[in-house]
């Protein structure tokens, strides 16, 4: 294909599965790949290489480079490596983002980035318990709780916690941990001694806060090595849980039915947004939750991990990664080398009005710009990705839905160009809330009508936190510099994504800010025993 290299840098937790997923990519984006697997599995790495190469894969095509970190950091900097595909952890995410900009090109080197989240499961009052209890063992304690998707913090109203609690703490007595290679096994060891050491550390000190510590008992072989039991932690408030415990350990809360709008805020605030967990028997609990939830893949009725490739498209955003999803339809579109001969994408959607917001912003133009431009924005105004869905195929007694929607939070760092204001045309149909980074913003945001002012603002540094996506403006004067700060303020590890030319058709306009709409995947147990409660109760 003629592309430049890509960087595929794979974890210890998955050592087949992401490391061909990676490589996959990049080849089939027409990319030569250079793969550096974790210093753990190396072998797993090594014979997945061999395998490929023999089934044809040309040698100069896939290198194998493994190593330590420091080796990730010495190809991360090689400037023969056009960009990155990192699966880990979010400060190392940042570390590799950072290098990236550093180099100071134009356009920057790509970066893909899937990380850890503080993977929340809320149970309301009408969900099954027993279900409940077998979903949680799953989600939190299967591979010893070493996924990025594994739940971490358990919601339950407070009308079924104690019932619920039993229950989980009867199940978890009977979880045997001990050696992987046993059929009796149900919890293996964690990767190294520093991973035991780490996750017992917080252990510790949730113990020495006064925090609830429940833990199952340990078999006598799992003694010794890097065992841990299954370990239950009462919470008084899911503010508590402040970074990803990669281990077998859950957190459990009760919340009141009228403060699950706060429930959601907390966890919204804490900048993860990788899985989400909803039980419920109820549709206006599980439709409203599901919009809401602050994940790239929500999970209703049925176990948190395990996506399957083509049927959940997996990753997250925020402090979970910067997108598209593995597996999803948009991961070869961002690895293309070419933005003039692009795979097809599906058409946007058409819409006969456009909202009210997007209504103002264009009568706001009106004076503004000459009558060409104003018919460019006319025709965007009509086309959006918000909003986008597909149903995906998938197992008996299970529905998966793939969605299209606007970021919340998008910065923009431009001037008064017709390429920013095309592309705000965009962004306030998608229904985000665009800041302005830097001075040459400012002149956008100038003499606003109020409800405009509302949604296109001046860059607040409480606005970092949330933000994850930049569009730039190439040309901008002192680009480097500013592009540079706001990733070194962000909390997310932002991506950047240069503005289409003002010249191009709006539908290819659009098509080349696909990054802008997030990705969503919502997978439903269809089978869920017991039926809609909502409607049994309708009698």
């Amino acid at each position: 294909g003629g592309g430049a290299p890509l960087l595929a840098i794979s974890p210890w937790n998955f050592p087949l599965a992401i490391f061909v997923g990676q490589v996959a990519a990049a080849l089939a984006a027409g990319r030569p790949v250079a793969a550096k697997p974790a210093e753990e599995t190396p072998l797993t790495a090594a014979r997945a290489h061999r395998l490929l190469i023999e089934a044809g894969v040309p040698e100069e095509a896939f290198a194998l480079l493994p190593g330590d970190g420091a080796v990730g950091a010495a190809l991360v900097d090689r400037p023969e490596i056009a960009g990155v595909l990192f699966t880990g952890s979010t400060a190392t995410a940042r570390a590799i983002g950072a290098r990236l900009l550093a180099r100071n090109t134009l356009p920057p080197p790509l970066f893909v980035a899937e990380t850890g989240g503080l993977n929340a499961m809320v149970v309301d009052s009408s969900a099954l318990p027993e279900q409940v209890v077998a979903d949680v063992l799953v989600s939190a304690f299967d591979s010893a709780g070493q996924r990025c998707s594994a739940l971490r913090l358990l919601c339950v109203q407070e009308e079924v916690y104690p019932r619920l609690r039993q229950l989980l703490l009867g199940a978890m007595a009977e979880l045997r941990t001990g050696r992987p290679d046993r059929l009796t096994t149900d919890v293996g060891p964690l990767i190294s001694a520093e991973a035991r050491r780490r996750v017992a550390r917080h252990i510790e000190a949730m113990r020495a806060r006064g925090r609830h510590v429940h833990q199952a008992p340990l078999t006598e072989e799992a003694e010794f090595g890097f065992f841990l039991p299954p370990t239950l932690i009462e919470l008084e408030s899911a503010a508590e849980l402040e970074e990803e415990i990669f281990g077998p350990v859950l957190h459990l809360v009760s919340y009141r039915r009228e403060a699950l709008e706060g429930l959601i805020a907390t966890l919204e605030a804490k900048g993860y947004a990788l899985t989400f967990g909803i039980h419920s028997r109820l549709d206006e609990t599980i439709e409203p939750l599901s919009r809401r939830a602050p994940a790239g893949n929500v999970y209703v009725n049925r176990s948190m991990i395990g996506a399957v490739i083509g049927v959940q498209p997996f990753g997250g955003h925020g402090r979970s990664g910067t997108g598209p999803k593995a597996g999803g339809p948009l991961l070869l579109r961002r690895l293309w080398p070419d933005e003039a001969r692009l795979p097809p994408l599906a058409a946007p959607l058409s819409r006969p009005e456009p909202p009210t917001l997007l209504q103002a912003w264009l009568a706001h133009l009106a004076s503004r710009v000459g009558p060409e431009e104003r018919a460019r924005h006319d025709q965007l105004a009509r086309l959006t990705w918000a909003g986008l869905s597909r149903e995906l195929p998938g197992p008996v007694g299970e529905r998966n839905l793939y969605l299209l929607e606007g970021r919340e939070e998008v910065g923009l760092l431009a001037g008064d160009t017709e390429a920013a204001r095309l592309a705000l045309t965009v962004l306030l149909g998608m229904g985000s809330r665009v800041w302005l980074a830097g001075d040459a913003g400012k002149a956008l945001s100038a003499s606003l009508p109020t409800a405009l002012a509302a949604r296109l603002r001046p860059l607040a540094e409480e606005a970092l936190a949330r933000l994850d996506l930049v569009l730039f403006d190439p040309g901008l004067s002192g680009l480097i510099e500013q592009r540079q700060d706001l990733f070194a303020r962000a909390g997310a590890v932002p991506v950047f994504v240069p503005l289409p030319p003002a010249g191009l058709a709006p539908e290819d306009f659009l098509t080349r800010l696909v990054w802008v709409a997030r990705e969503r995947v919502i997978s439903i147990n269809t089978a869920a025993i017991g039926g809609n409660a909502s409607l049994m109760t309708l009698a």
